[in-house]
């Protein structure tokens, strides 16, 4: 069952305050909201938001007791429900969700006694570790840090402040940096794909795997250490869902990828970079800084800056929808 908050609008103007967002609104402060919900499901003691136009007409019926929502769209509120203007009704639900989440992120400083620590390995202050973990050897583990059930971390393994490792994940030969969130099942570390092709000699790897700060990496999602040097998360990238990363990636800041994304080995893609679901990237290519890659997508070829490709071989998506329109008036 679902945990009611209680949250007063106070709190909420503090959490959006606190990062720069301006609001307008009449409501008290002392009114209270118990939950966080859609403009279609909402009731009358929940806050909602409208962010996207298609849902208009949901808007109009919306039965909650307060919207996030800009200006303009602000005269389409019945009566019943309040306006809370902002610039970015999206953002602000960003930051508002965890005002009304269930999780508690705090590490509570508890080392389960079924955990195995290797006499190698360096824990800091308030670090939370599961039941049934494996903290091996040469590993530093830094304050406020979070480690699930069943999650084994090391050899060769450096997590620093704050970050979160959810259960059931392996971590080894890779440096894990502030505010990340790895989730459960996630494998970071591990050879990667890589042998002789005609005696099918494994080469093995020395490298590592470095993410960069407030990085996500999504469940049984698997980042292969380098052969060399590094594979490399940038800062603030966001990685979904069964994610296969190969050796020797190299992946700028900000980037957003899809589930079920393939990326080979070598290839190095810049920052800003967005990649639809089930899309494959060849190895050894460059792709450029603020690329948009449709799903499904197939891309053979380096990509210069600030493209958006689409199809199998990837291409400007411009020229792929001219042909799917011609191929499909040919029928």
């Amino acid at each position: 069952m679902k945990v009611l908050k209680k949250i007063k609008y106070l709190d909420i103007v503090k959490k959006l305050k606190t990062h720069s967002i301006d609001l307008i609104s009449d409501i008290d402060n002392d009114e209270i909201f118990e939950s966080i919900n859609s403009v279609s499901s909402a009731t009358s003691k929940d806050l909602s938001f409208f962010s996207n136009i298609k849902y208009i007409d949901d808007l109009k019926k919306c039965k909650a007791k307060a919207c996030i929502i800009k200006k303009e769209y602000s005269k389409y509120l019945s009566s019943k429900c309040k306006y809370i203007i902002v610039n970015d009704p999206y953002l602000s639900l960003a930051y508002l969700s965890e005002l009304f989440s269930d999780n508690d992120y705090r590490s509570n400083g508890v080392i389960s006694t079924n955990t195995n620590l290797s006499k190698n390995c360096k824990l800091s202050k308030n670090v939370q570790i599961d039941p049934f973990c494996n903290i091996e050897a040469n590993t530093e583990i830094a304050s406020n840090v979070i480690i699930g059930s069943n999650t084994t971390i090391g050899p060769n393994v450096k997590i620093l402040n704050n970050s979160i490792i959810q259960n059931n994940v392996s971590i080894s030969n890779a440096i894990i940096n502030e505010n990340c969130l790895i989730k459960s099942g996630a494998r970071i570390g591990s050879d990667g794909f890589g042998f002789e092709e005609k005696s099918k000699k494994k080469i093995i790897h020395h490298g590592n795997v470095i993410i960069k700060k407030n990085c996500t990496i999504g469940s049984n999602t698997t980042i292969d250490r380098a052969v060399f040097e590094s594979t490399t998360i940038g800062e603030f990238s966001q990685i979904d869902n069964l994610v296969q990363i190969a050796h020797n990636v190299v992946i700028g800041k900000h980037a957003i990828i899809a589930a079920q994304v393939g990326i080979a080995g070598s290839t190095k893609i810049g920052d800003f970079v967005k990649i639809g679901g089930q899309a494959g990237i060849s190895g050894h290519l460059i792709i450029g800084d603020n690329v948009t890659i449709a799903a499904k997508s197939g891309v053979t070829k380096s990509i210069s800056n600030n493209m958006v490709i689409a199809g199998f071989p990837a291409k400007d998506i411009k020229l792929w929808k001219k042909e799917i329109i011609r191929n499909s008036s040919r029928k």
